[in-house]
C-alpha cells in the first residue's frame, strides 16, 4: 500500500503520469455523475408520464364486449378487495364533435360524476367547472383543453355530438345526433387525453351507445400500481369459477404498452452510451499504470530483489489503479446525487444562461425536467465502475510483474 500511494504521487521528471492520473479521476467522475443524473431524470419522467396516462384510465378495467350487465354488483364485489381503493362503471364511445364547421374526433366517456374520483384524477384538473354539473338526461359536457381549442368552444356553448351505430345484423351503419351544452374545461396535461377526450354523465352516453342498463366496463383503482396486473387477474379467476357473465380484464401496462417499452429501450440505450465515458477513463487508467510500470522499471526490479515476489507487484499497481477508480465513483456519486436531487433548481438556471428550453411544450408532454433518484441505480453504476476499473488494472499490473530484474538491473 505504501510503494502503491507513494507511486500516484507527483516526483521530480514523473508530474506528466499525475496529471493522467488526476485526469482520468475527473473522467471518472464526470462519467458516473452524468449517468446518475440522466438515469434519474429518465426515472423522473417515467413515473410522470404513466402518473399522468393514468389520471384519466385508472389502474384496471373490467369489461364485456357487449356490455356490462349488473354492473353494480361487479362495483361492490371488487370494492370488497382490500388491495382496490375504488371502482366505477364507465362507457366508452367513439364518435365526432361539431361547432358549426368546425369538427374534431373523440372519444366520448360516460362517467358516474359520485364515483369517478376514487378511480381518476379528472376533477382535480378541472379548469372550469365540475362532476356536479353532469345529471343523468342533462346533455351536459366537459371537454379536454386542447379539443376544446380546436372546437373554438367555451364553457356555456353547444356542440353537436355524432355517434356512428351499427343496424344490426344486415350490416350498414347508421348516426345519432345530440346537441350537448359545454359546462367544463379540464386539461391532464397529456395531448392523447386532452385533444380527445369529452366526459358525460353514465346515462347520456349509455343512451347515446343504445346499451340500455349496460356499461362498457369498469374501471378500479389499487393501493399499488404495480400489483394492478395481479390483483385483478386473481379476481377473474375467481370470477371464473362462479356463475354469471365472465368479463374480460386489462391492466395499465397493456394499455400503455408501447409508451413505457419506447422509454425503457432508451433508458437502456442511454445507459449504454454513457458507460462509454466511464470506459475512456478506463482506458486513461490502463495508460496512467502502463506510463508508471515504464517510469519504475527499475523500481520494479530493485523491489523484486528485496524479495517481492510477482504477486506483491500486481498488487501494487493493481491498488493504484483501484484508489483511482475509488476516488472516481466515490466523487462521481457525491456529485451525481447532488445533481440529480437539484434538477428543478438547475435546469431553469441553465435555461436562462444559455436561452434555450429542455422541453419546449409545444414539442413535449412535459414542459419541465422532471427527477427521481434510485438507489438501485446509484448501486448498479457504482459497482459497474468499479468492476470497469478493476479490469483496467489487469494488464498493466501483469505487465509489471513480468519486468525481469536481471535485465533491467545489468546496465544500473
Amino acid at each position: 500500500m505504501f510503494v502503491g500511494l507513494r507511486y500516484l504521487r507527483a516526483r521530480s521528471g514523473s508530474g506528466f503520469v499525475s496529471f493522467v492520473a488526476l485526469a482520468s479521476i475527473i473522467g471518472v467522475t464526470l462519467g458516473v455523475a452524468t449517468l446518475i443524473v440522466v438515469l434519474s431524470v429518465m426515472n423522473g419522467f417515467e413515473t410522470e408520464l404513466r402518473g399522468r396516462l393514468l389520471s384519466m384510465t385508472s389502474h384496471a378495467s373490467i369489461y364485456a364486449k357487449d356490455g356490462l350487465l349488473n354492473w353494480q354488483s361487479i362495483v361492490r364485489e371488487v370494492r370488497s378487495n382490500t388491495e382496490i381503493d375504488g371502482a366505477a362503471p364507465y362507457v366508452e364511445v367513439e364518435g365526432m364533435l361539431a361547432n358549426g364547421g368546425v369538427l374534431a374526433g373523440a372519444i366520448i366517456t360516460g362517467i358516474e360524476p359520485a364515483l369517478e374520483p376514487d378511480v381518476s384524477e379528472v376533477a382535480q384538473h378541472m379548469l372550469v367547472g365540475s362532476f356536479a354539473d353532469l345529471e343523468p338526461g342533462s346533455r351536459r359536457v366537459l371537454l379536454g383543453r386542447s379539443l376544446a381549442l380546436k372546437l373554438g368552444v367555451a364553457p356555456g356553448d353547444s356542440v353537436t355530438v355524432l355517434v356512428p351505430l351499427p343496424l344490426g345484423r344486415g350490416g350498414g351503419v347508421t348516426s345519432r345526433l345530440r346537441r350537448y351544452h359545454v359546462t367544463g374545461i379540464f386539461e391532464l396535461g397529456l395531448q392523447d387525453h386532452d385533444s380527445v377526450r369529452a366526459l358525460v354523465h353514465l346515462s347520456d352516453a349509455a343512451e347515446l351507445a343504445q346499451l340500455g342498463d349496460r356499461v362498457t366496463g369498469v374501471r378500479i383503482r389499487v393501493s399499488n400500481i404495480f400489483s394492478a396486473p395481479r390483483v385483478i387477474r386473481a379476481w377473474a379467476e375467481g370470477r371464473n369459477n362462479t356463475q354469471g357473465q365472465i368479463p374480460d380484464v386489462r391492466d395499465w401496462t397493456q394499455d400503455n404498452a408501447s409508451y413505457f417499452r419506447a422509454i425503457r429501450i432508451e433508458k437502456t440505450m442511454m445507459t449504454l452510451l454513457l458507460s462509454l465515458i466511464v470506459g475512456v477513463a478506463a482506458f486513461n487508467i490502463v495508460a496512467t499504470l502502463v506510463m508508471v510500470v515504464t517510469e519504475k522499471r527499475a523500481g520494479i526490479a530493485i523491489l523484486r530483489t528485496l524479495g517481492y515476489s510477482p504477486a506483491h507487484i500486481v498488487g501494487i499497481f493493481v491498488l493504484q489503479g483501484t484508489i483511482i477508480g475509488w476516488l472516481g465513483a466515490i466523487s462521481g456519486i457525491v456529485l451525481g446525487v447532488v445533481l440529480a436531487l437539484n434538477v428543478d433548481t438547475l435546469a431553469p438556471m441553465l435555461e436562462f444562461w444559455f436561452g434555450f428550453r429542455f422541453m419546449p411544450a409545444d414539442l413535449y408532454y412535459l414542459t419541465e425536467l422532471p427527477a427521481e433518484l434510485h438507489t438501485s441505480d446509484v448501486v448498479w453504476t457504482a459497482v459497474i465502475v468499479l468492476l470497469m476499473t478493476a479490469l483496467a488494472t489487469i494488464y498493466p499490473a501483469r505487465r509489471a510483474a513480468g519486468v525481469e530484474p536481471a535485465e533491467v538491473l545489468r546496465y544500473e
